[in-house]
């Protein structure tokens, strides 16, 4: 049998090269079963930052850096979201510079009648992968999203 490049190569970057072909892949078969609800992956992604990581309707820069993304990316976002009844962006009562984003009722209702479907879209994704490769997994992705933000605090 022989050998593949890609078989040759060191680990690190393997999987530096296969997250980026995982995530693109990823986004692609979420915007396809999102497309008939007339939701983007990022709009998902926010209402599932929002819904899972806060307990009370965080702040727009929370949520970006929750996500990893630009304020003003996610503001984009909000507002279409907003458009779309599934999102309120509201000032906070303390600080009018602050803007809060709070999922509508419409918005849980919505994201509800879907969590069974990315349930299984989820177990489809690790099918075959054992608990214990998966608690590993996780560990390692820690390390490098915690990695990550030390070089970027390095860099500013």
């Amino acid at each position: 049998m022989q050998l593949k490049k890609i078989d040759l190569m060191p680990d690190q970057q393997f999987l530096f090269g296969f997250i980026f072909v995982a995530a693109n892949r990823i986004d692609t078969l979420l915007q396809r079963e999102l497309k008939r609800f007339d939701v983007t992956t990022k709009q998902w992604f926010l209402s599932i930052v929002i819904d899972n990581l806060f307990d009370d309707p965080p702040t727009m820069k929370a949520a970006a850096q929750e996500m990893g993304s630009s304020h003003q990316n996610v503001k984009q976002i909000a507002l279409k979201l907003e458009e779309k009844g599934l999102l309120v962006l509201e000032k906070d009562p303390y600080d009018a510079r602050v803007t809060r984003l709070k999922l509508t009722k419409r918005s849980i209702d919505f994201w509800g009648e879907l969590r069974n479907k990315g349930f299984v879209f989820t177990q489809a994704l690790f099918k075959g992968v054992s608990d214990e490769d998966l608690h590993v997994a996780r560990r390692v992705m820690r390390q490098v999203i915690k990695n990550i933000s030390e070089m970027d605090q390095e860099e500013q």
